[in-house]
């Protein structure tokens, strides 16, 4: 092969992303299949977006909504695919479905357990009739057991998994994470997934089934509570913004705002003591070291408190960090999108109408942009 011709193709392929070439049919709605597919879009892959007639119901969550058309719940997780309107319920689009799955490398949907069976497209029946296709199916708790084929929404799972109960102020009430959690965790395990069992099938040759529920990417998140429940048998309550293993390591009031510190180790803490002047404490047999910490938390939270109280919240972050001891001042969604780091790291992306937050995704080579505005709604598209 010509040295220039393979250097020209090479180029090609990294501008197109490290997923050029994988094709993947996305049958998902809402959030962990789309925020899942989009992260695969954005690196190359294309994905053809497949709504029912009525579109995607997120594309009615809101305000605000851009150009009348969507959502920005469906724009923030539906950029770089193709848009396609087909009525699975009927002959026709199943029949289009079937076509279009002859050149897939990889089928997704979040279907009720046993809807896809019930239209000709199975587990077993995929596998038969395509059998280099990777399947990924997105569930709230799988399609068996107990709970089997019950639907799951992110608020409801991180109520029944646990993690609804360590969040909230000490003595208060469960409160649910401020962000779908559970959803977006879930997208990339689904993600995740689906490059292990490719990755899987350079040497086999064979498609498989990925079996990805919200059930159980809630029961992954639960550490460090989890394991300390696991070993202790101690029932872990809520703490508001404290560790329950490390201290301090906990929102703090300045003088003009809050910041939180974040103090791992004990040299951390010997440098916040020196950039506080509290000369003497990090020799104090109640904080010498995390286990004491945690043990004297309170105590230290005063003295800590009355140190912050003369300071501005962005300088005294500032200077911890600086000084290697992790600390920032708490900001606001606004005042995080707006910090020239954010812009620094490509992690706003605009086109045309098109606001998005960016991958975090970073490569050497390959490249991440965005190619496709998210796909128009039904009204506007034809389908089968």
């Amino acid at each position: 092969m010509d040295a220039r011709f393979g250097a020209d193709v090479t180029s090609q392929l990294e501008a197109a992303g490290a997923l050029a070439g994988l094709r993947v049919i996305d049958l998902t709605r809402v959030l962990a299949g789309p925020y899942c597919t989009q992260i695969l879009a954005d690196h190359g892959a294309d994905v053809l977006k497949i709504e029912p007639p009525q579109g995607d119901e997120t594309r009615n969550w809101g305000p605000p909504f851009v150009g009348g058309e969507s959502s920005a719940y469906f724009e923030g997780v539906n950029r770089n695919k193709r848009g396609m309107v087909l009525d699975l319920a009927s002959e026709g689009g199943r029949a289009q479905l079937s076509e279009l799955l002859v050149e897939a490398d990889v089928l997704i949907d979040n279907f009720k357990p046993g809807t896809l069976a019930n239209w000709g497209f199975g587990r077993q029946q995929l596998s038969e009739r395509f059998p280099s296709l990777v399947q990924c199916s997105i569930s709230g708790f799988g399609a068996d057991g107990p709970l089997g084929g019950l639907p799951g929404y992110d608020a409801a799972i991180q109520a029944i998994s646990g993690l609804m109960s360590l969040n909230g102020a000490a003595g208060g009430e469960p409160v649910r994470i401020g962000i779908p959690v559970v959803d977006l965790t879930t997208g990339l395990n689904a993600a995740l997934g689906i490059m292990l069992a490719l990755q899987e099938r350079r040497s086999s040759g064979r498609g498989q089934f990925v079996d990805i529920a919200l059930y159980d990417c809630a029961l992954s998140l639960l550490h460090p509570q989890g394991a300390n429940f696991l070993f202790s048998g101690l029932e872990p309550q809520r703490t508001g913004s404290a560790h329950p293993n490390i201290a301090p390591y906990d929102s703090f009031d300045t003088g003009n705002g809050q910041i939180f510190l974040a103090v791992g180790n004990d040299r951390q803490f010997r440098g916040l003591c020196e950039i506080l002047g509290l000369n003497g404490l990090a020799e104090d047999k109640r904080f010498v070291c995390n286990r004491s910490r945690v043990s004297n938390r309170e105590a230290l939270r005063e003295i800590l408190e009355d140190a912050f109280r003369k300071d501005d919240a962005v300088t005294i972050a500032e200077k911890l960090i600086r000084h290697s001891v992790p600390c920032s001042p708490v900001l606001s969604v606004a005042q995080a999108l707006a910090h020239p780091h954010s812009a620094h790291r490509e992690m706003i992306i605009e086109r045309g109408g098109y606001r998005g937050i960016g991958s975090p995704i970073k490569f050497s080579r390959s490249t991440t942009k965005l190619q496709r505005v998210p796909p128009t709604g039904p009204s506007r598209r034809g389908g089968g």
